[in-house]
């Protein structure tokens, strides 16, 4: 089997990644996190004891 020159499949892995790179750039810009991280108040996070079904 013959050796295939990497030349040009190179390019073409390379133009084929900027090609996708341009048409989803907008949602790869865009991607940000919905909401801020906030961190939970511990003080008024009240548990309630578990209730075991057999006991």
């Amino acid at each position: 089997m013959p050796q295939l020159n990497p030349s040009p499949w190179f390019l073409i892995l390379l133009l084929s990644w900027i090609t996708l790179l341009i048409i989803f750039k907008t949602k790869i810009l865009l991607s940000t996190q919905p909401n801020n991280p906030t961190t939970p108040n511990l003080m008024a996070h009240h548990t309630a004891p578990w209730i075991w079904p057999w006991a």
